[in-house]
């Protein structure tokens, strides 16, 4: 029905905009856009030179001598010089609060030592009031020479009365100091939670500081919760970064109890995003209860998906895998706490697809990646065929029999490349280099078949979707080690990797009919590029900015010269 909707609204008004009205005269565009280099993602017709935009919606696509007959006297025109236009990217993985909230905190992504590392968090705590909490952070203990975990006598000393919890950069660990341990009553006599792991000095047994995982839940218990107007600002950091990076679109892995966060900006028409607000896995009964089914809502603002746990991350050695790690033979990860006790998660996520919300799993090593399929292989066969869409999270680590499970079991492979070329530096030393072979495994997952969804997992990775897809093209690891790609064999073409930030994260929210592609009648979100990101070398890519973003029908962010 909305593919039948689209089309018959598509004739509509292209036929109103193109064919003379009463009296000779054509409508006006409000917007149009002409002598771009237009790739629609749309096969019908790939290509184009303009786009005219009427309301919020794309009235036609075309020449510029067709489009620019469309021009009238209110009409906002762009002249994109050559200049590559594309659908509005839609990131299918965001935290976008927490991220907005890392835009104002400490920054320890690339805190070289860890001495910088406390440099930096002494700086910051120096500048706030007196008790205030120092939260964010992202450090990534990888880029440290011998890649020690922080410990909290880094920064006790001048942080006694303030407490400090700060995460690395994929979420899945935290350090917290000596005053934040007290508050959650952390001490050497405290079990290991199911799912999580208290990092203890191993000659004494005193926690380090380090938590992992549901261990991270002592200390958040305690934390005090943002007010509204503070997560109001945080929200509105994030839209605006989002708008100039040209992402029209995300899909909230965190929002929770936040929807109403995005409601109170798209009431104040603050919000610049469109917002897929996905729950915990265990609101899936609140849901149910009220008959909120799967991306229920308005164009804007929708609820109905869930985010579940299977495991943790590689960085954290908390990825399940079949085999231990290399460099920590004593552990193969950890599962998350949501698959405790044993048939639990199965027995969540087949009544959560009973009562029709859409399930996205978190799932990492290949381990997880084998359990999830197989838990959405027997719903799949306890709840009967439907077009549900499920999705792994991540889907970073994969047997090479598992690949093909996704498109039989009509699995969405929500991916984020970035991770690829970070990973990248440090992954084998983890899992050695025949397990590699299946890490982010882009091609391989495309030729059997399977939807790839692509985003960033911000703020554990860059919110900029061409940095994305520089790094599903290139595969060049931040390091600068392997220029011709790190796993080369799994690299995809610029193309691939555009749709799966464009026509894979629609699909991926059941919105296919409604954006992803530049085509009559959806929506207007577009986004224009200073270079052709399909003409110039792969390797390039990575410089290449945004210079306009179009969201909903109007210009939310315009490159300064």
């Amino acid at each position: 029905m909305r593919a039948i909707f689209a089309s018959v609204l598509s004739a509509c008004l292209t036929a109103a905009f193109v064919t003379p009205a009463a009296g000779g005269q054509t409508l006006e565009a409000d917007l149009v856009v002409v002598n771009a280099r237009v790739r629609t993602m749309d096969p019908a017709r790939p290509r184009a030179e303009a786009v005219a935009v009427y309301g919020n919606r794309i009235a036609a696509v075309g020449t510029s001598a067709r489009i620019r007959r469309l021009i009238g006297a209110r009409t906002r025109v762009v002249d994109a010089g050559g200049a590559l236009l594309l659908p509005g990217f839609n990131d299918s993985h965001v935290h976008f609060l927490s991220g907005g909230f890392q835009l104002s905190s400490v920054d320890l992504r690339d805190a070289a030592t860890p001495q910088e590392f406390a440099a930096r968090i002494r700086r910051f705590a120096e500048k706030l009031p007196r008790g205030r909490w120092v939260t964010g952070g992202d450090w990534d203990h990888e880029r440290w020479p011998g890649a020690p975990l922080p410990t909290k006598e880094l920064i006790d000393s001048f942080t006694p009365d303030r407490p400090v919890f700060v995460n690395r950069l994929d979420g899945h660990m935290a350090l917290a100091n000596s005053h934040a341990l007290r508050l959650a009553g952390i001490t050497r006599d405290t079990p290991d939670p199911p799912g999580g792991l208290i990092v203890r000095d191993p000659a004494t047994g005193e926690p380090t500081g380090v938590l992992k995982d549901a261990a991270m839940s002592f200390v958040w218990k305690v934390a005090p919760e943002p007010s509204f107007e503070e997560k109001l600002e945080a929200a509105r950091s994030a839209t605006a970064h989002a708008a100039s990076l040209g992402v029209t679109s995300v899909q909230d892995m965190s929002a929770g109890n936040d929807v109403g966060v995005y409601q109170t900006l798209l009431e104040r028409g603050e919000l610049l995003t469109r917002v897929y607000a996905v729950s915990p896995l265990s609101d899936w009964e609140r849901l149910g209860r009220v008959g909120v089914r799967r991306a229920f809502g308005g164009d804007m603002l929708r609820v109905g998906g869930l985010k579940g746990f299977a495991d943790g991350s590689l960085g954290s050695t908390t990825a399940l895998f079949f085999e231990p790690y290399l460099d920590a033979p004593n552990t193969s990860g950890l599962p998350g706490d949501e698959m405790f006790p044993e048939g639990a998660m199965r027995k969540r996520v087949e009544a959560a697809d009973r009562a029709g919300l859409q399930l996205m799993i978190h799932a990492i090593g290949d381990s997880a990646n084998d359990s999830i399929l197989t838990i959405y292989e027997q719903v799949l066969k306890a709840n009967g065929e439907r077009d549900r869409r499920f999705r792994i999270e991540h889907a970073q680590h994969l047997r090479p029999q598992d690949v093909a499970r996704f498109r039989r079991v009509g699995v969405v492979a929500s991916m984020q490349p970035y991770h690829c070329i970070d990973d990248g530096r440090w992954a084998e030393k983890r899992i050695g280099a025949a397990r590699a072979q299946g890490t982010y495994a882009f091609r391989s997952l495309l030729d059997a078949g399977a939807v790839l969804a692509f985003g960033s997992d911000w703020s554990v990775a860059p919110l900029d979707p061409i940095q994305g897809i520089y790094a599903a093209a290139t595969r060049r690891t931040l390091d600068g080690k392997n220029p011709g790609g790190w796993v080369p064999e799994q690299k995809i073409t610029v193309e691939e990797a555009a749709r799966a930030y464009t026509v894979g994260s629609a699909y991926a929210e059941f919105a296919e009919g409604r954006k992803g592609t530049v085509t009559p009648g959806k929506l207007a979100d577009l986004v224009l590029l200073t270079e052709d990101i399909f003409r110039i070398e792969p390797a390039r890519i990575e410089k290449v900015r945004v210079r306009l973003t179009v969201m909903d029908g109007k210009v939310v962010y315009e490159k300064k010269d």
